[in-house]
């Protein structure tokens, strides 16, 4: 079996283990990153007087839908990264005429992985809502470091097999 192969199965099923676990966390103690979404969304631990404040968004039920969003997103990248790492796994002894069309699936999830970090935490969360300004309820940092894993992987998986 190729070992380039069983690395991509690898790093795709953890990745998406990763998932599982974060959705997971954020169902069973749903208060504690709810209070993370609501805070940056009120913006009430940005830089005092700043400019931007008329962002801020005081409602519960908008902290509700933001949160409830992102762990509906997370929950979709998980399935569908499990199945990508399944249908990869099914091809795994097929030849690469086989293998990389399946890989589709989990391009998708890798996609929609980069998106919820970049699109969702450092932009929508970080420069919209000036998440970077909070000493308290900063995301940017493990939203980056998210965004980089899923990208190798993303990379990684893309390259072609022969």
């Amino acid at each position: 079996m190729p070992v380039t192969r069983i690395s991509k199965i690898f790093l795709l099923a953890a990745l998406a283990l990763n998932f599982t676990i974060v959705a997971t966390n954020n169902i069973l103690d749903y208060d504690s990153n709810y209070q993370f979404v609501k805070h940056v969304l009120l913006m009430d631990t940005t830089f005092p007087n700043n400019n931007l404040m008329w962002r801020s968004i005081s409602s519960p039920v908008i902290y509700t839908v933001f949160y409830i969003t992102i762990i509906v997103w997370e929950l979709g990248i998980a399935v569908i990264l499990w199945l990508g790492a399944y249908r990869l796994l099914k091809m795994i002894k097929r030849g690469a005429n086989a293998f990389n069309p399946v890989k589709k699936t989990a391009i998708i999830g890798l996609t929609l992985s980069l998106m919820l970090w970049f699109f969702a935490f450092i932009t929508i969360g970080g420069e919209w809502f000036l998440m970077w300004q909070s000493t308290e309820w900063n995301g940017e940092s493990a939203a980056l470091q998210y965004f980089i894993v899923s990208g190798i992987v993303l990379v990684y998986l893309n390259m072609k097999d022969e």
